[in-house]
């Protein structure tokens, strides 16, 4: 069985959903990164920097979001959330590279230096330039994006996947999306498989 070490409200979440939206059975193991658990030995073997989401399947330990999902519709997918058409999979690989590159790096900078980093590491003068960027981001995504139901094809793959889990982040930010934007977080975030692996993941914390 797959084991997916999580924390929740993190990146492990968008593992939890793939592995949800797959229907693949998987143990959820919480990995209290706030009391220190990520620095243990015992994760550090697994993650070399200590963090979530780690999966193990078999002998495979992955990190990383982007490549743990990958791998998980690759190799369980049956074509779901991966088109099997070669031109749609790399349209797929190049919406998942600029949503993590693009989108969700000038959000992650705002997080580290309001909260994530230690105090005396933050940098507050930074956080106007990172809300540019994501600005900057979001219209150049919408060069793209004109209200279609999917990003690629006309069904639902890791590219929403990924772009819903990253514009929630953004609204929990308190960024305002463009309309259109904001009713595709909407829709993609009403699935059932994403409020199953949310509470799989709390379900850990509680074990």
């Amino acid at each position: 069985m797959i084991t997916h070490y999580s924390f929740p409200n993190s990146r492990s979440v968008r593992v939890a959903w793939t592995l949800e939206e797959l229907g693949l059975e998987y143990r959820c193991q919480h990995v209290a990164l706030d009391k220190g658990e990520g620095q243990t030995a015992e994760h550090l073997a697994r993650h070399p920097d200590g963090k979530v989401p780690v999966i193990e399947d078999g002998e495979l330990t992955l990190f990383e979001s982007a490549p743990i999902c990958r791998y998980l519709a690759e190799q369980y997918g049956d074509d779901r959330l991966l088109p099997e058409n070669a031109a749609e999979r790399a349209q797929v690989d190049q919406w998942l590279s600029f949503i993590v590159t693009e989108i969700e790096q000038p959000l992650w900078l705002q997080a580290k230096h309001k909260f994530a980093l230690p105090q005396d590491q933050r940098v507050p003068a930074v956080l106007p330039t990172a809300a540019w960027e994501f600005q900057r981001a979001l219209q150049a995504l919408e060069r793209r994006y004109h209200g279609q139901e999917t990003l690629v094809g006309d069904t639902f793959t890791l590219a929403d996947l990924f772009l819903t889990h990253t514009l929630t982040w953004a609204v929990g930010m308190k960024h305002r999306l463009p309309e259109p934007l904001a009713a595709y977080r909407t829709r993609h975030a009403d699935r059932p498989a994403l409020a199953r692996a949310m509470e799989k993941e709390q379900a850990a914390v509680d074990r």
